[in-house]
């Protein structure tokens, strides 16, 4: 499997947002975050690193 989990860095510290993420969606005033299983969230911030060898997207305030 390719898919990454998603976390949300806050005061220096990461917090998982969503496991097993397959879609990101940038809307421009929030990003849309879908899992394999359907289960979608949205966030407010800007993508701050992406590794896919790692599965792992950070997201900034």
């Amino acid at each position: 499997m390719c898919e990454a989990n998603a976390y949300y860095l806050k005061e220096g510290k990461e917090e998982l947002i969503l496991e097993s993420v397959d879609k990101i969606e940038d809307k421009g005033d929030h990003i849309r975050i879908e899992s394999i299983f359907g289960e979608q969230k949205i966030v407010h911030g800007r993508i701050k690193s992406m590794s896919l060898v790692n599965h792992r997207v950070v997201i900034e305030q």
